[in-house]
């Protein structure tokens, strides 16, 4: 296991970033100086997330293309943008295994992130279950979310997989509301995205995008094409196979974290402003607290379900892309997908 390096999410505005000796350092122009806010090794570095009006300089930029740095630019309210791609890693091999599953082949590991997922959901509602006691609706979602696996041993092509998943969600997010606490003051009426329009939906678009770009940078690190994947269709622009992945981790990383900030009063309404659009935007303050704590939350460590290995959780996304590639490769017979037991 490699060790888990820093991610940096840079949200100040009017920052430059540039690269002195074997350093990254960060300034920002303040009445004519610039100031020097923070000097880190270059090497303790994996991924650097610029949010809004960042500068990076052309050696920095080349540095982190040579040295496959993930460099990743959102708006100032999240919405991805680009990222850098430097030298694509690993043997040629094992990318074209991948097109071929992809093409003839996706229903297997489809099936079993799926399953996972569905897996998972279902577990975040039985943690509500036993913390709050019982509540009629939870439970029939329960008994949904079941129904959904036994369809899914069935399940032979990609169409009724993804059947299966879009019924699981709604049944997952029709009970979402229960999972609040009453004096929080949050609403929660559905999913929606592309904006989001309500407080909730904008942490959970928020955290699935930021989470994503992590994934799309540990499977380029294994050497794998990040825009192909076997779930969700081809589509220019869209990293495919770090979304599947990251249905993997929805109700177990990215939901909970969002129940638990919420619930414990650490985000509250006034952490969010409406557009005349209706769309709902994250205030500065609240995305830098969502960082620190998506931050905190990668140094935990846990047992790996697998692996049977102590490991950080910032690590998960690496593990599961090398346990896919062994699999593509054929050292696995299958691919094994997390799910905390």
């Amino acid at each position: 296991m490699r060790k888990l390096q820093n991610t940096l999410y840079i949200t100040t505005q009017g920052t430059y970033l540039h690269k002195e000796r074997e350093t990254l350092v960060i300034e920002k122009t303040v009445e004519g100086e610039r100031q020097k806010l923070l000097q880190l090794p270059m090497h303790s570095i994996a991924h650097i997330f610029c949010f809004g009006n960042v500068l990076v300089s052309p050696f920095l930029l080349g540095f982190c293309g040579e040295n496959n740095v993930n460099l990743a630019f959102f708006t100032e309210n999240g919405h991805y943008l680009g990222r850098l791609q430097g030298r694509q890693s690993g043997n040629v091999l094992l990318r074209r295994a991948q097109y071929k599953v992809s093409e003839q082949h996706p229903v297997a590991i489809a099936r079993n992130i799926i399953a996972a997922k569905i897996q998972s959901s279902k577990r975040v509602l039985q943690r509500r279950q036993r913390n709050h006691g019982e509540h009629d609706e939870v439970q029939t979602a329960i008994s949904a979310l079941n129904f959904s696996l036994s369809q899914l041993q069935r399940a032979d092509n990609l169409a009724l997989i993804r059947g299966i998943e879009g019924d699981a969600a709604s049944r997952y997010f029709g009970v979402f509301q229960h999972l609040l606490t009453e004096k929080c003051g949050f609403v929660f009426n559905g999913r929606n995205r592309r904006p989001p329009r309500d407080p909730v939906n904008a942490l959970l678009s928020f955290l699935y995008s930021v989470l994503g770009k992590d994934i799309s940078g540990a499977l380029q690190s294994v050497g794998l094409d990040p825009q192909v994947g076997f779930l969700h269709a081809d589509r220019p622009g869209r990293d495919s196979l770090a979304q599947d992945i990251l249905e993997e981790f929805r109700a177990w990383w990215v939901d909970r974290m969002v129940l638990s900030l919420i619930n414990r009063g650490q985000i509250r309404l006034q952490d969010f402003e409406t557009e005349a659009s209706g769309a709902v935007n994250i205030k500065a303050d609240a995305r830098k607290l969502l960082f620190q704590s998506l931050q905190a939350k990668k140094q935990e460590k846990i047992i790996h379900p697998y692996l049977q290995e102590e490991v950080e959780i910032g690590l998960l996304p690496y593990i599961q892309a090398m346990l896919l590639a062994r699999h593509l490769r054929g050292d696995l017979a299958e691919y094994p997908p997390f799910l905390m037991r």
